[in-house]
């Protein structure tokens, strides 16, 4: 069991109690418990496929990418052009990453610790 995969998890687990209450029910939760019983990548990557329809987590890991842009200090036509996102996509993830919860930073976090992100930083 990749130990990245299960901080990540973790990661998730803890930043469920600070979601909005207005967000949080009884499906999310048990979404969310449904994400930490997964021990691999690829249980993850079959879960997911069978969850959400590919457009759906084609649009996911857009955000995911635009965030590590983002991250890297890119610009948005830099990052339209890379991704494909849309500015207005490129905006809420840059209002994610400055105003939110922080769940993009302890991903990104986490994933360095494990070898498996390196961000290419663009002045």
């Amino acid at each position: 069991m990749p130990q990245n995969f299960v901080g990540f998890c973790a990661s998730v687990g803890g930043m469920v109690l600070k979601m909005s209450k207005k967000l949080r029910d009884d499906n999310l939760d048990f979404l969310f418990e449904a994400v930490l019983q997964l021990e691999s990548v690829e249980e993850c990557a079959n879960f997911l496929e069978d969850l959400c329809t590919i457009q759906e987590l084609k649009s996911i890991s857009q955000r995911l990418n635009v965030a590590k842009l983002l991250s890297a200090n890119h610009n948005y036509n830099y990052i339209v052009d890379k991704t494909g996102a849309s500015t207005a996509t490129i905006s809420r993830v840059n209002r994610s990453l400055n105003y939110g919860k922080d769940g993009y930073k302890v991903v990104f976090e986490r994933l360095r610790e494990n070898g498996l992100l390196e961000l290419e930083e663009h002045d």
